[in-house]
């Protein structure tokens, strides 16, 4: 697959406008409701299918298939991120208003570095074609490790990162708009969205070790594995207020995830006894997905409704029967009740 300059240059060019334009449609602050939210999501996914067409007509149809299997593949494992997300946001009480700054930033920090993965996996890859079985392995073991401990809930407080950020920069109790740094007493001090905001980055590099390698089962273009990955990142604020408030329902979703993972595993690993082609691929991540949130919304069709600050144990997947609902604190507060956990940020432990 032969990509020139002109094409990548296009590729960011599109991703920075779009970028701008949702930087400038939610410049004020306000509560992302549901049907703007939808509206959203649908542009972002209209944006990567649309990618899809392009490299289809331009490359065939066996590089648009390696496209869409990473782009599903990636847009799967970001419901992942999530989950996650609204703990922290829960954990920190963070206003929904405010929400949207913290998931763009977030977003861009997440291109960035998902970006530097990405060049130094394609280098790993071309320098030792055996890596490949090193991320297969990893990513079977990471799908059975998440299967295993798929009901664990997390606990933003034990986060080694946020530890440290609260010893090193001096933060305030209480929010100041927007503002991730504010002046006070002659001095900058960090509001609490920029601990939020440093929590949501972090989250997503460490989300990131095993949703790259599962896209290099699919592909080892770096067009493509770059392309697959920053479009359904794209639309990932879109889907966090989308689903926010129905997350308790996919109670399956993470056995599914997992299944996922260790399937994309082993098609790495057979790579040299047998390739699997990548629509069969495709379609089987699909129906993994498909019969996990089918199950979990028929498990929780009774399920009254839940908030998106909803309690740990309904996000990390618990059964319905056993969630409960506490009050989000921030600060100290939190610090001196918020529930022990061995899993810290990444559900996926």
């Amino acid at each position: 697959m032969v990509v020139p300059l002109w094409a990548w240059a296009a590729v960011l060019g599109v991703i920075l406008v779009m970028l701008a334009i949702d930087l400038f449609a939610h410049r004020r602050a306000h509560v992302v409701g549901v049907r703007e939210a939808a509206a959203w999501s649908a542009v972002w996914v209209a944006l990567g299918l649309g990618f899809g067409a392009i490299v289809w007509w331009a490359w065939g149809s066996e590089f648009a298939a390696q496209y869409f299997a990473g782009y599903v593949i990636e847009k799967s494992l970001a419901v992942d991120n999530v989950f996650v997300f609204a703990i922290i946001f829960g954990y920190f009480a963070v206003p929904r208003e405010y929400q949207h700054r913290v998931l763009f930033y977030g977003v861009l920090g997440a291109l960035v570095f998902r970006a530097v993965f990405i060049a130094a996996g394609s280098v790993l890859i071309a320098s030792f074609a055996w890596i490949l079985y090193v991320f297969g392995a990893f990513l079977v073991a990471t799908g059975v490790r998440m299967a295993v401990h798929r009901n664990e809930t997390i606990d933003p407080d034990r986060s080694v990162v946020l530890r440290l950020f609260r010893k090193v920069i001096p933060t305030t109790e209480e929010y100041h708009g927007q503002k991730f740094l504010v002046r006070q007493a002659g001095r900058w001090v960090a509001t609490p969205l920029l601990a939020v905001l440093v929590l949501v980055e972090v989250t997503d590099i460490v989300f990131a070790v095993d949703s790259i390698p599962a896209i290099f089962a699919i592909t080892q273009q770096p067009f493509l594995v770059f392309t697959s990955n920053a479009f359904a990142i794209l639309g990932l604020r879109a889907m966090y207020f989308l689903l926010a408030d129905l997350m308790h329902r996919f109670i399956y979703l993470k056995l599914g995830l997992a299944l996922v993972l260790v399937w994309v595993g082993i098609k790495m690993l057979l790579l040299d006894l047998y390739k699997i082609p990548t629509w069969f691929s495709l379609a089987v991540v699909a129906l993994l997905l498909a019969v996990a949130v089918t199950a979990s919304w028929i498990r929780t069709r009774t399920t009254p409704a839940t908030p998106a600050a909803a309690s740990a144990d309904s996000l990390a997947g618990a059964e319905p029967d056993t969630v409960t609902t506490e009050p989000a604190q921030t600060g100290a507060a939190a610090a001196e009740t918020a529930p022990s956990s061995p899993t810290g940020l990444s559900t996926r432990d």
